[in-house]
C-alpha cells in the first residue's frame, strides 16, 4: 500500500475552499480542484463543531480509511479536501465510503477498469 500524500499548508486548504468545487452529502463535504503536480493530494478537516477530540479523531479515521479503499481509482493531478460533518462520527465507514464514491464518480474523478466513470 502506498503512502497517502496529504495537504499540509493552510494556503493550500484556503485555495481549495475559495476556488475549488464543493459537493455536499449528509456525512461529508468534498472540495476538489486540479493541481499541476501530477499526483493526488488529500486533506481532511474536522472542526470543533464535530465534538471532542475523540469524535474528531474518529471522523478522521473513518474518512481516511474510506479514501484508502478508493485511492487506486482516483485520477492523478487532483487536490481533494474532505470536511467532516456532524453525522460523520455516528455512521459506519461504509456510509462515508458510499458518499465519497458517489461524489467523486459524479465529477469524473474516479476511473474503474481503465475507463472513466460516468459524470
Amino acid at each position: 500500500m502506498s503512502k497517502l500524500v496529504t495537504l499540509k499548508k493552510n494556503k493550500d486548504f484556503n485555495r481549495l475552499y475559495a476556488k475549488g468545487k464543493s459537493f455536499v452529502s449528509p456525512s461529508l463535504v468534498v472540495y476538489v480542484s486540479r493541481n499541476k503536480l501530477g499526483f493526488t493530494r488529500i486533506g481532511i478537516t474536522t472542526s470543533k463543531k464535530i465534538g471532542k477530540a475523540v469524535d474528531r479523531n474518529r471522523a478522521r479515521r473513518v474518512i481516511k480509511e474510506s479514501y484508502r479503499k478508493i485511492a487506486p481509482f482516483v485520477k492523478d493531478g487532483i487536490d481533494i479536501v474532505f470536511v467532516a460533518r456532524g453525522k460523520t462520527t455516528h455512521v459506519k465507514s461504509d456510509v462515508v465510503l458510499k458518499a465519497m464514491t458517489e461524489i467523486l464518480e459524479s465529477i469524473s474523478v474516479l476511473h474503474i477498469n481503465g475507463k472513466e466513470t460516468c459524470g
